[in-house]
């Protein structure tokens, strides 16, 4: 069941509101008349141009808004930032980078496609494969790193693609690998520079025979029989959601969308006894970096920037009541635009709804019998598709304060086939003469915390055993260590599995017990890169060398791997801001958490892959005097006993 949020309050847009498709229009056309951009350009990105946080309240007051834009000029690929005021439709910053590609685009990849699926070249090499119906061809373009581009194609906005193939109108394109077939292309021009064909010529597709099917029409075997499961809220739900502004129990925060991020949560704040605090001001994935660690001709230069050389706002999908959501669902559209600068709406783009979570607290009390509470949960999701990978996003608020950030991955493995006997040791088999390539998962998710406000300090906590001895004779006492961070150097922090290690972010405002109202990052889904340092992926994304960074709020600093990671030679983002090595304690900081999944691929994930988990947890630590759930009352119906 869907319901309608309520129209925002208020003369205008908020300004942490999401640009509308009015303003996106706006923008182009503006763009287009004070600056010439005509059709020979393309828009990578259309964004609101968010306030620092000093400036917000001064925002909300005037009203204020502005676009912030990055495009280029396909005939001299040339890319250009600019800055656009919504009131006056007045362009008030201009300014060329050298150098610099902008992100791919979704129509990119299209017009790739259709290109390369017309080209004599391409049709050649498919005949020579025992391929002629080209409608059954599916090409996937992926951005190169510079240092893995050609020479001779030095300076151009190059794509190199894999190329796939269908055994049926409906089937899986993802099945069947046309392996040692890459297209080279020069997307400016729209052009097929060359054709790398590693294929020993012998006539025939040369395909194993595989099972990779996963529409039911197409899967050799019955559906199991399952009975209907519904979730009936006959009263309606618990949140409020006014405009973007949604409140549950006593979370209140704002919900955004962008191209780059997807979904992000600004504002978010605990109501404790009347009084609101805030615990961050925006969080949001900043980056997800995807190395394949295979590296056979196929696979090398296959590692993908799904934030910053896509865009994970540009992939979303539509939600659907009764399969991607359960139960009582409010849902928001998203705004995006095509690279001709055209909006376009991503209808249910955000679902917002309410789950059970089983047991919240309980004791038995053999006197005063047993006391219990059932957990509640607001999740706020939206899922992606990126080419074969799905990504399914979940933020959830819990009624004791706490927040779970988890992803979920779906979707079709990358595979290649191989010779009987000659498969490469670098990736799991999953069928007959076919191989899926080890490959890792990292996401990095840009926590700008506020705990009670600024400033803050970040504790890194571990665990230790002490020695057996006087003092502790059966060698049992644990303690705990908190290490002030107090540069950024300091904030290059690691997972440790034998100290346990935590990272708490403490207020300078202290709890009725005396010590720091805090929050606690609790990592789940951390590993190490396991990747040599000068391989030009490491080289490009630093960032994950560590677990957690930790820097001082610099409104401009949002992607760790630098804004442009596309055709990028190193990461011009974390490493080189903290290499000022900036004062964080008692400051504003900001948190960068690696996490992720480290993908050994199995024949269970294949021909579609069964979610893959990876969470981590944000709860408070002293924040509260004690259970904030204390007032969670018994289940309707039932008086708690």
């Amino acid at each position: 069941m869907t319901s309608t949020p309520k129209p925002a309050t208020g003369s205008g847009p908020h300004p942490l509101d999401p640009l509308t498709e009015d303003e996106i229009r706006c923008v182009a056309a503006t763009l287009r008349e004070a600056r010439q951009v005509d059709d020979g350009w393309r828009f990578a990105s259309i964004e609101l141009a968010e306030p620092a946080k000093d400036d917000l309240q001064a925002r909300v007051a005037d009203g204020a808004r502005s676009a912030a834009v990055i495009c280029w000029n396909t005939s001299d690929g040339q890319a250009y930032r600019a800055h656009v005021s919504l009131a006056d439709a007045v362009v008030t910053l201009w300014e060329h980078l050298p150098g610099r590609q902008p992100a791919m685009t979704v129509d990119e990849w299209h017009e790739c496609d259709e290109m390369l699926r017309r080209d004599p070249l391409l049709i050649a090499a498919l005949a020579a494969r025992g391929i002629s119906d080209v409608s059954l061809v599916l090409t996937d373009v992926w951005a190169y790193g510079e240092a893995l581009v050609p020479p001779r194609y030095a300076g151009r906005r190059l794509g190199w693609a894999d190329v796939w193939y269908r055994s049926s109108e409906d089937g899986n394109p993802y099945a069947h690998h046309l392996s040692g077939l890459h297209p080279i292309v020069d997307l400016n021009r729209m052009e097929l520079l060359e054709l790398e064909d590693s294929r020993e010529p012998e006539g025939g597709a040369g395909l194993p025979a595989v099972m990779g099917e996963y529409l039911p029409s197409l899967v050799p075997m019955p559906l199991r029989e399952v009975s209907p499961l519904t979730v009936s809220q006959p009263d309606g739900v618990s949140f409020r959601l006014e405009g973007r502004l949604l409140s549950w129990q006593n979370w209140q925060l704002r919900v955004g969308f962008n191209h780059r991020e997807g979904l992000v949560l600004h504002t978010v704040a605990f109501n404790d006894a009347g009084r609101l605090r805030p615990i961050a001001h925006r969080m949001s994935f900043a980056e997800m970096i995807v190395p394949y660690r295979d590296p056979t001709t196929d696979h090398y230069r296959r590692t993908a920037f799904d934030i910053g050389e896509w865009g994970l706002g540009f992939m979303t999908t539509s939600l659907e009541a009764g399969c991607d959501c359960l139960g009582e669902i409010s849902y928001l559209d998203a705004v995006v635009h095509d690279s001709r600068g055209e909006p376009h709406t991503i209808r249910n783009a955000i679902c917002i709804h309410e789950e059970d979570d089983g047991i919240l607290w309980k004791h038995v009390d053999h006197r005063a019998g047993t006391e219990v509470r059932r957990a509640r949960r607001l999740v706020i999701s939206f899922h992606v598709t990126v080419a074969n990978y799905e990504y399914l996003v979940y933020w959830r608020f819990y009624q004791d304060g706490a927040i779970e950030c988890e992803v979920r991955a779906s979707g079709i493995m990358v595979t290649s086939c191989f010779p009987p006997g000659a498969q490469p040791d670098t990736g799991g088999l999953v069928d007959e003469c076919t191989y899926a390539p080890y490959h890792q998962h990292f996401i990095v998710a840009r926590l700008d915390l506020d705990i009670d406000g600024r400033p803050n300090t970040v504790y890194a906590c571990e665990s230790e055993a002490l020695p057996a001895s006087h003092d502790n004779p059966h060698g049992l006492a644990l303690v705990i260590r908190e290490t002030p961070l107090r540069t950024e150097s300091d904030g290059r922090q690691n997972y440790d599995w034998d100290t346990q290690r935590s990272w708490k972010v403490a207020a300078d405002t202290v709890n009725g017990l005396g010590t720091r109202t805090a929050y606690k990052l609790l990592p789940g889904g951390s590993f190490p890169p396991l990747m040599d340092q000068s391989s030009p992926a490491f080289q490009r994304a630093e960032v994950i060398g560590h677990t957690l960074w930790v820097t001082a709020y610099a409104p401009e600093e949002r992607w760790p791997c630098g804004e442009f990671p596309n055709m990028s030679l190193t990461d011009h983002g974390l490493p080189a801001w903290t290499a000022r090595d900036r004062p964080i304690e008692d400051a504003d900081v900001v948190l960068w958490h690696v996490f992720g999944l480290h993908h050994i691929t199995r024949p269970e994930d294949w021909p579609v892959m069964p979610v893959d988990r990876t969470s981590f947890w944000l709860k408070p630590w002293g924040f509260f005097d004690r259970n904030p759930a204390l007032d969670v009352p018994p289940s309707p119906g039932h008086d708690g006993h």
